[in-house]
């Protein structure tokens, strides 16, 4: 069900030669990205228009308007299951825990007697978050979203979620009961590409907004970078994925149920193994096929996604050698379920999140831990983070220097200009005083 990739024996290669032995799905944004082009021009041509003709064409379903009207979300609430009531808003009251947190304040440097230099934080304007409504329903996306947007200041917010023809053209009545929790009024029927085209361009009933970010499918991630420069975006996120490093202290039943759980999300989802133990990996081997038979998504998700070439039990000489491979391979979601776990998660350097010992599953962080779940995949860890109220805020540097200070510091600004060809940068400053930069100044 699952494959084998050996890397014992032998000294790990280093940097991409390692990456390039490490399972990965197939995911081509440039191939897609020719697909998204014509549907984001027609939405910034026809507006409204196009959006309910592509809702027509991709969901089934015939749109009265784009915008989800207030009734419903109030419906969507009242009609809520108690307990999953109950679920979301312990996950909002978490996750504005540690969101809350990572609030950041105003700083000011003194540079020089005279000069200080303060970095301010500023929300972004506007925000269109995405909740994706394809395989499954995500709830918890929206709270993903909404959550640190709402702790960063972020004064206008709007959110889409694909049509769903089974409930009359609107996104599913789970994703408007939690925006209703969350108190976002704005919400849209519009999924994909043309929720993205929606937000970067605007149409009749929804303005453009500067900045879109929540998880979806390659469509999402091609209108993402159609997008990049126009409009600010979280990641172009790939198909899921979870890495274990686990030595022979790890429960076997426990790995197999974690990596089932993340093969359950998508075909293109990864699950991958990086052990030290050749007893580990045939245990899990053995645990994974009664486990899956006891699952739901067999056929169309969880075996395909187990048996892709993007899931693997890869074999390692020791938790060193683990420790490269995972850092390599840059994972959006790795547990540690080895001696020490602490201590060995300390020493990760790449990855979106990570989940220490046998009590943190994945799963506790998709909708419960505190933590954010949007994440970045295909290895991006390397270079990018997941989404935090960060995201949402600019930092802006307020410059304040006095004459005395400007004068003290004149004759090497002039110098720096000079050495770049630049004299006219050196005359700004020569023409703020009355007298020529005094020598050695």
């Amino acid at each position: 069900m699952i494959s084998r990739i050996d890397l014992r024996g032998d000294a790990l290669p280093e940097g991409p030669a390692l990456r390039d032995l490490l399972p990965r799905a197939d995911f081509d944004v440039s191939a897609a990205l020719d697909k998204v082009r014509p549907i984001c021009e027609a939405v910034h041509h026809r507006g409204d228009a196009a959006l309910i003709d592509f809702a027509e064409k991709f969901d089934g379903v015939r749109l009265e308007r784009v915008r989800v009207p207030a009734e419903a979300l109030t419906e969507a609430l009242a009609g809520l299951d108690p307990a999953v009531r109950a679920a979301l808003e312990e996950s909002i009251r978490r996750t504005r825990i540690v969101h809350r947190a990572q609030r950041r304040t105003t700083h000011t440097t003194q540079v020089v007697p005279g000069g200080t230099v303060t970095e301010k934080w500023v929300p972004v304007d506007r925000v269109g978050l995405y909740a994706p409504g394809g395989r499954s329903v995500y709830p918890s996306s929206v709270i993903m979203n909404v959550v640190p947007a709402q702790e960063a200041g972020v004064p206008s917010l709007a959110l889409a979620s694909p049509a769903q023809r089974d409930f009359g053209g609107l996104p599913h009545p789970t994703i408007l009961a939690a925006c209703a929790l969350l108190g976002v009024d704005e919400v849209y029927a519009a999924g994909g590409a043309t929720a993205v085209a929606m937000f970067a361009y605007g149409t009749e009933s929804c303005p453009p907004a500067n900045l879109v970010t929540g998880p979806g499918n390659i469509w999402v991630a091609a209108a993402k970078r159609y997008f990049t420069g126009k409009i600010g975006i979280d990641a172009e996120a790939g198909p899921t994925e979870i890495a274990i490093l686990a030595d022979d202290t790890a429960d076997p039943v426990h790995v197999a149920a974690d990596l089932i759980s993340q093969a359950e999300h998508d075909p293109l989802a990864a699950a991958v193994l990086v052990t030290d133990s050749i007893e580990l990996a045939e245990a899990v081997e053995k645990e994974l096929a009664p486990q899956v038979v006891a699952s739901k998504h067999v056929e169309d998700r969880i075996t395909p996604a187990l048996s892709g070439k993007q899931s693997a039990i890869v074999l390692v000489d020791g938790v060193e050698d683990g420790l490269r491979v995972v850092d390599a391979y840059g994972a959006e979601h790795l547990e540690i379920q080895t001696r020490d776990a602490t201590a060995v998660a300390d020493r990760v350097r790449n990855a979106g999140a990570i989940f220490i010992g046998p009590w943190a599953p994945v799963s506790l962080g998709d909708y419960a831990a505190g933590s954010n779940h949007v994440l970045p995949t295909g290895g991006c860890a390397c270079h990018s983070s997941g989404l935090s109220v960060q995201s949402f805020l600019r930092g802006i540097h307020l410059v304040d220097y006095t004459r005395d200070a400007l004068a003290d510091v004149a004759h090497h600004v002039v110098t720096l200009a000079e050495a770049e060809d630049l004299p006219a940068h050196g005359a700004a400053i020569k023409a703020r005083f009355d007298w020529k930069v005094p020598e050695g100044k």
